[in-house]
Formats: C-alpha cells, sequence, structure tokens
C-alpha cells in the first residue's frame, strides 16, 4: 500500500510504500500512524485517521 509522506530533508511530499502501521500513546489517548523508508533508508512518519488506519492493509 502506497501513502504520501512528507520528506523533511527534502522539504516535499513523496508516496512510499507503507512498512507498518504504529500507535502513539496511552489507551484511550492513541495516535495512529504509518511508518515508510526513502530509497536512501531515512524513517518517514504520517499520522492518519483510525479510519484510515484501520482499514489499511500492510
Amino acid at each position: 500500500m502506497k501513502h504520501s509522506f512528507y520528506d523533511v530533508k527534502a522539504k516535499k511530499k513523496v508516496e512510499a510504500v507503507v512498512t507498518k502501521k504504529v500507535t502513539y500513546g496511552k489507551k484511550g489517548n492513541e495516535r495512529y500512524a504509518f511508518k515508510a523508508q526513502t530509497a536512501d533508508k531515512r524513517n518517514l512518519t504520517a499520522f492518519v485517521s483510525k479510519k484510515d488506519w484501520d482499514k489499511a492493509v500492510v
């Protein structure tokens, strides 16, 4: 699955393949995110809604 991420070093949006789904925060106050990597192995994170996180297949 591909998703749009903001690459801070390149200062632009990029499309990358989602490698995993993660959650941050305590129970009842979670934030949902997708993780990916650029071609030169830098990590990318994009916070998404729970709806998008639930329907994503990784």
